[in-house]
This record gives C-alpha cells, structure tokens and sequence, in this order.
C-alpha cells in the first residue's frame, strides 16, 4: 500500500521551491542565512564523502 504525501510534500513542486525561496530570503533579511565560504564548502564535501563511503563499506559488508 502506497503512502499518501500529506502537506508540503503534497504541493506542486514549483510551489514547494517558492516557500522555500521566501524562507531563505527571510532569513538572509535577518541575519540568519549562511553562506558557505569556499573553504567551508570543501570541508563539507569531504565530510559528505566520507560518511557515504563509511555507510557504503557497512552495506557492502552486512
């Protein structure tokens, strides 16, 4: 039995991207927005990285 999406998660998903839009945009107002620097950005992508490659290594395992 499929699972009726309830919500946001119901909306047309162009409408979904222009909530999301206000919201962050709101945020920046206030000076509540980050903006990743590009170091930031590499420190996370290599987190990312090595976080699915640990979840990818158990999977392969088990």
């Amino acid at each position: 039995m499929e699972k009726k999406k309830r919500g946001f998660a119901a909306m047309d998903p162009v409408k979904q991207r222009a909530i999301a839009s206000m919201g962050g945009k709101r945020a920046h107002e206030l000076g509540r927005g980050h903006e990743f620097t590009k170091e930031e950005a590499l420190v996370a992508g290599k987190k990312g990285g090595i976080a699915s490659g640990k979840s990818r290594a158990a999977k392969a395992k088990g």
